[in-house]
């Protein structure tokens, strides 16, 4: 303690906080080396004076960079791993990993070894400051100090800029001993004046990526899996606090324990010393972790330890810096590559013949050079020859793989079990091993077993024990079992399990080497195994094992125990192994006599969901060290022993051995005895059974008319519950008119079939025809539980649709006809008028009313002119030719009919007169005549959202309207002729088309609220055999047809599929992923668009003429291009940018909305470029993501402001801005509009949050709360999906769990951008 007391005084001395001389002393007057000055350079290997144990391993040099790292290797380029999460795929040490530049003397990087004593005695201090009591003892020998001194972030220079005067001072240092190391890392008050540093390939989007302080083991050589890995900090909150906080009760000192462990182990967790005067600091950066998944320091847990890939789901995976502090790993049933050993091998019981290496033929080096491996040499002997591995490989000359990597085995497994009472057979199922050389660790992964034989072979850990044994951290002077037999060799495996004495047999055979270095190997299993139940894990406790060698055998035996575990209750098991393994040895090796293989961690696990058996194994082999404890051969293996049948040897020290008898047995002199578990009353046979005595055993056998239940032992009624829907016990209604449904439990419940309605016991025919589904100018007709629609004499159609016939060929009605034959009622009479139509079924311009006599003049649509009317007996006026007669506008006639005017804030209920222009079109700004009630209106006249203003205030400012864009559809004119036929408002029951905003069919048609619904072509016209009845819905296409001559596509273009799918930009390109429902669909993803000098960062897509619209912040552009093959880009804005962003396409208004962050403002133009205006100008920091909401009309975007983010609306003519949200959030970076769920939802790197809100800033709910660094988002159906930059991939995120579902990471790693998604058709729009 003594040393504590004196860093703790010397803490005192120069305040609370640890400042520059509490670093431990560094820099040339202490004899450091200094890193050359540079933006990715790093040192020589640094040579150790003596090995230092680093998570479990010996490393013998230590190599320091400059982006604030120190590794056992040398480093990749900084490309691969200085912007990526945690783990990284080489060992780390990380004080500050993030993109450092000193070029140009920005600081200096010393490091350099140590043992003097002032040194160690203040590393030792901080040290027992963290760990008072297990480093009580702790007495370093040596140290390892690497400084950063006033270093820079990474910066881009130009003439315009300066370097940022934000500088960071930090340092490491690693003080070890020959049987374990500390690592401690020193943050100097002040030392963090940047958390963060910009990507390179950000180009001029404004953004940074937070530090990582931590460990990394480095476990994979494939930079898409994941190893084990300690995060300390990876946000800004967490690396604010570095400085100020601490585990070991001195601010800015952090202490962990990375030696003899195998994972890091947090100071802090026995008590540490506190900071006297201040506050606590016993914990770490206890405001931001999770206290229910911080590891408990009084007895550490290895938290998991088998490497896995970033795509997979179901183990323990890294989240935000609340759930990181601590070791993660992820599943490594990933390891499968899809090569596979062939054939099966049969059944072989345990065989103690060895094959022999045979040099009779007296075989030389030349005439058999080919027979070693190419990293081998040979050796000619007096009877033949041996092939020896090379220094750096080993194995045994035929097959040599190199020192410390990484290796995999690929196999299959078939098997014939009996499990309890039931047998299993399983064929040719996949094995896959992933073996880490480098710490002796192998990790075994069975897929397929099916059950219940999967979850039995749990205890068999010796499945994945021969690959622990071959590949086992070999300590001096010792082989591993791939050094003796190479890959070509035969494990006999037999288990006896306790107290049921079940037998199995295993074979095991390896077939050499792949041109991949990849194992083959056959493995065949037969015999009994205990049944395990559902839901119950099994713990076997680490052990050694003896192994015997001869020059081609390899022999052991056992016992083990495992604990079978459900719930808190627990039950010690074992089982006793015997095996050889037989090899084609080389007669001149000296192998050991004897071996010890250490066993430190056991793991074994069933994935349910994956169906895949899993075991893991930590070993290293080692001489054996107490010949007291290694007998040449024990009687019970070469058969000396006088145990009788049915008893078994078991063997002892020495020739010592014991003879037993498995349960159901008792011991008779030196043999065993049957026991009568029926008789004795020892079986465990429940109600409606009857016990069968057998040796060794009993059964349980039902009695007549129940059956054995699932655990082998009860029994139950063999018949079920009568089932009332099968047997007519039911009170439905006939069948043709209801359906019955079983409940399961003898009772059911009644529903009337779709046609028919009530209780279902009692179900009368709904009379479809009284809501008048079919067309106008059909006839209904009623039939029981449906009905059908004829087109009247004279028309022709489906009954739905119906066409006036002129000598055979259909023709659409005029307006006047049409109205003719169904008349309206006109204002301001209440009786039917019938309006008079010429030859050319145009409306003539007099009109009379048959029984009142009141005449007036109509204009080419019929409608009335204002002041022609004249009374009954009175002369007619005078009315022109259609032709002559000008037509009203919609804002005249609205002027001339008034209506009642949309509900608002303050709803009006007296009818509100238009205001038109000199040319008839409405008046942007429109008023109330008597409320006072101001608001701005589009160019049809509709309201735009969120413009009214009360009485009084000053009315809102309008734009010039859009002009109209085109004449109504046919659509829209069925559309049209049937609302008014209905009075305006359909009941539900009753057929309206559904137009698309373009005015075409939507290819589904749906009849009102009845659920039926079919597919049209593009006429309207029914798709025959497409209708389909409530609850199912028809996979309709849309019905637009495509061009009869398509062009050639351009060769950097490949057009997408039909369906809903997912474009994001990454980088020079725009990637297509469909989707499969909600899930993506990986197999089939591809480059869509290349776009070559490119930086695509904002992305979105025009679902009317099918076109992407993306930005461009490398060539300060905006472009489009289509999605039909030949389409070529087409840049529309080109001047006037200089980080365009964030960018939202409104497929009604025709216009396109982006934020710039160099200009920071906010524009919008028409699609083709045209009409740009600025909306805002003001207020804006860095503005990125953009959306809008094309229906109400409304604008969102983020302002990725560091000192006050926000989320801000308008309309989308850029009237009535507002904060929307300014609370909570920290860099809001991506932004949706859910056209379905009406949320406005945001992505934010800053909190990890994804949240959503309605429009108007209430209702605001986390979705999820851990996300790494996500920089654009999107909604589709019920899922999430956004862009990340940790990950570089596109992620999926249920909306109403918020669960993780599904990931792509595209197999060129770059940051991906933004993110949208496509639709076969455009969202629902108002008209």
């Amino acid at each position: 303690m003594r040393a504590v007391l004196e860093v703790l005084a010397a803490v005192l001395a120069v305040g609370a906080a640890l400042s520059r001389p509490g670093l431990l002393p560094h820099g040339p007057a202490r004899g450091d080396a200094r890193l050359r000055p540079g933006d990715d350079e790093s040192s020589p290997g640094v040579l150790l004076r003596r090995a230092l144990r680093l998570y479990g391993r010996a490393a013998r040099r230590l190599y320091v960079g400059t982006n604030g790292v120190i590794s056992t290797q040398d480093f990749p380029r900084e490309t691969q791993y200085v912007d990526d999460d945690f783990p990284t795929d080489f060992p780390v040490i990380a004080p500050f990993l993030a993109d450092l530049d000193t070029s140009g003397d920005r600081g200096n990087i010393y490091y350099r070894q140590d043992d003097s004593r002032d040194v160690l005695d203040q590393a030792v201090g901080y040290i027992q400051a963290g760990f008072p009591r297990s480093a009580g003892a702790f007495v370093p020998t040596n140290a390892f100090i690497a400084t950063w001194e006033d270093v820079g972030a990474y910066q881009e220079l130009s003439q315009d800029t300066e370097p940022s005067r934000k500088l960071n001072t930090f340092q490491a240092v690693i003080a070890y001993n020959d049987e374990d190391t500390y690592t401690i890392f020193l943050y100097p008050n002040g030392g963090l004046q940047f958390l963060g540093t910009r990507p390179k390939e950000s180009y001029n989007v404004q953004l940074e990526l937070p530090a990582r302080v931590g460990f990394s083991w480095g476990d994979g050589d494939d930079p898409k899996r994941d190893g084990l890995f300690h995060s300390l900090a990876s946000s800004e909150q967490a690396l604010r606090v570095l400085e100020r906080e601490s585990n070991t009760g001195i601010p800015g000192v952090w202490v962990f324990h990375v030696g003899s462990v195998e994972h890091v182990e947090p100071g802090g967790g026995e008590g540490a010393a506190p900071n006297p005067g201040t506050a606590s600091y016993t914990h770490p950066l206890s405001s931001h972790a999770s206290t229910a998944q911080r590891p408990s320091h009084g007895s550490p847990v290895l938290l998991g330890f088998v490497p896995g890939r970033r795509d997979t789901q179901g183990w323990p995976q890294p989240g935000g810096d609340a759930a990181t502090r601590q070791s993660h790993s992820a599943n490594p049933s990933s390891y499968s590559s899809g090569q596979h050993g062939v054939g099966v091998e049969e059944d072989v019981h345990f065989n103690p013949d060895v094959f022999t290496y045979s040099a009779a033929s007296k075989e030389t080096c030349a005439q058999h050079h080919g027979s070693c491996s190419p990293h081998a040499f040979c050796t000619d002997y007096a009877a033949g020859f041996c092939c020896h591995c090379r220094a750096t490989f080993y194995g045994n000359g035929r097959q040599c793989l190199p020192e410390g990597a990484v290796h995999r085995l690929n196999g299959k497994v078939s098997g014939s079990l009996r499990v309890g009472q039931a047998s299993v057979r399983f064929q040719d199922v996949d094995l896959h091993a992933y073996i880490v050389g480098s710490d002796g660790r192998a990790y075994t992964a069975i897929s397929g077993v099916p059950q219940p034989a999967a979850r039995a072979l749990l205890p068999l850990l010796p499945l994945g024990g021969l690959f622990a044994w071959l590949f086992a951290l070999e300590e001096p002077g010792s082989e591993n079992g791939f050094s003796i037999t190479g890959a070509e060799f035969t494990q006999s495996l037999e288990v006896t399990f306790y107290p049921g004495g079940e037998t199995v047999q295993v074979t095991q055979t390896a077939e050499g080497l792949g041109p991949d270095n990849y194992l083959s190997l056959r493995t065949h299993i037969q015999g009994e195994v205990p049944f395990l139940p559902e839901n119950v894990t099994v713990h076997i406790t680490p052990y050694r094992e003896l192994y015997s060698y001869s020059s081609s055998a390899v022999t052991s035996s056992g016992q083990r125990e495992y604990v079978v575990a459900a719930g808190t209750a627990n039950q010690t098991l074992s089982y006793r192994l015997r095996q050889n393994i037989t090899f084609s040895g080389c007669p001149h090796s000296r192998l050991p006599a004897r071996q010890r293989l250490s066993v430190a961690r056991a793991f074994a696990l069933f994935d349910s969901h994956e169906h895949v058996l899993r075991y893991a194994l930590a070993a290293r082999i080692g001489p054996a060290r107490d010949d007291a404890e290694n007998p040449g051969v024990s009687p019970c293996h070469d058969g000396t022993h006088t145990c009788e049948a049915p008893a078994r040897c078991r063997p002892g020290v020495g020739a010592e051995y014991t003879c037993e008898c498995a349960a159901g047995y008792r011991r008779d002199g030196r043999g065993c005895r049957d026991v009568d578990e029926c008789a004795e009353g020892l079986s465990q046979c429940g109600p409606f059974s009857v016990c069968r005595n057998v040796p060794g055993s009993h059964r349980c056998e039902c009695r007549s008319g129940y059956r054995p239940a699932g655990d082998g032992q009860q029994c139950v009624p063999l018949a079920p519950a009568s089932d009332p829907c099968e047997d007519g016990r039911h009170p439905c209604a006939p069948g043709d008119r209801a359906r019955c449904l079983s409940r399961g439990d003898g009772r059911a419940t009644c529903e009337c079939l779709p046609g028919y309605t009530g209780d279902g016991i009692h179900c009368s025919d709904v009379d479809e025809c009284a809501g008048s589904p079919c067309h106008p100018a059909a006839v209904c007709y009623n039939t029981p539980g449906s009905f059908s629609c004829r087109c009247r004499p004279g028309y022709e159609g489906d009954g739905f649709q119906c066409a006036y016939a002129v000598e055979g060929n259909p023709q659409r009605l005029t307006p006047c006809q049409h109205e003719r034959m169904y008349p309206r009622e006109v204002p301001p009479l209440g009786d039917g008028h019938v309006p008079q139509c010429d030859e050319q079924g145009r409306y003539r311009p007099l009109q009379c009313h048959g029984s009142s006599g009141h005449c007036w003049c109509v204009d080419a649509a019929g409608q009335e002119i204002a002041g022609t009317r004249t009374a009954p007996g009175t002369t007619p006026p005078r009315c022109g030719s259609p032709e002559s007669i000008q037509q009203l506008t919609p804002c005249e006639h609205a002027r001339m009919y008034p209506r009642e005017v949309p509900p608002g804030p303050s709803p009006v209920g007296d009818g509100h007169v238009p205001q038109c222009d000199e040319q008839g079109r409405y008046r942007p700004l429109q008023c109330h005549g008597s409320s006072g009630h101001c608001w701005c209106v589009d160019a049809a006249g509709q309201e735009i959202a969120g413009t009214r203003t009360a009485p009084g205030t000053t009315p809102p400012r309008c734009g010039s309207p859009e002009p109209t864009e085109r004449p109504p559809s046919m659509c829209e004119r069925w559309r049209q002729s049937l609302l008014e036929h209905y009075g305006g408002s359909p009941r539900g029951d009753q057929y309206v088309p559904q137009c698309d905003p373009s005015g075409d069919f939507t290819p589904l048609q749906c009849h009102g609220d009845s659920g039926y619904c079919w597919c049209v072509e593009q006429s309207g016209r029914e798709i025959p055999g497409t209708r389909s009845e409530p609850g199912t819905t028809p996979p309709c296409l849309p019905s637009v047809a495509p061009p009869s001559v398509r062009p050639e596509p351009r060769p950097d273009v490949s057009p997408p599929a039909a369906g809903t799918f997912l474009l994001y930009a990454q980088g020079q390109q725009i990637g297509y992923l469909p989707l499969n429902g909600t899930r993506l669909q990986k197999e089939a993803a591809k480059t869509l668009l290349s776009l070559h000098g490119s930086i695509v960062v904002g992305i979105d897509y025009d679902c009317r003429e099918k076109m992407i619209y993306w930005t461009d912040v490398a060539g300060r552009s905006i472009s489009r291009a289509g999605l039909e093959p030949g389409s070529e880009p087409e840049t529309i804005i080109s001047s006037g940018l200089i980080s365009p962003e964030g960018l939202a396409v409104d497929h009604l208004r025709r216009a396109v909305f982006w934020t710039d962050s160099g200009l920071d403002r906010i524009e919008r133009a028409r699609l083709d470029g045209s009409e740009r205006r600025v909306l805002f100008d003001t207020d804006l920091v860095n503005p990125r993501a953009i959306a809008v909401d094309p229906v109400r009309g409304n604008l969102y975007w983020t302002d990725w402001n560091r000192e006050a983010p926000k989320i801000e609306t308008s309309t989308v003519n850029g009237a009535n801005r507002r904060v929307l949200v300014h609370t909570d959030i920290g860099l809001p970076n991506g932004l949706t509009f859910d056209p379905f769920s009406k949320l406005l939802c945001w992505a934010d790197a800053g909190t990890k949050h994804l949240e959503c809100t309605f429009p108007d800033g209430t209702g605001r709910r986390v979705i999820q709360s851990n996300l790494n660094y996500p920089f654009s988002i999107i909604s589709y159906a019920n899922h999430f999906y956004h862009t990340d930059w940790r990950r570089d991939g596109v992620i999926a995120v249920n909306k109403e769990t918020g669960a993780f579902t599904d990931e792509y990471l595209p197999e060129q790693r770059s940051h991906l951008y933004g993110i949208t998604a496509v639709y076969p058709y455009c969202p629902g729009a108002r008209k």
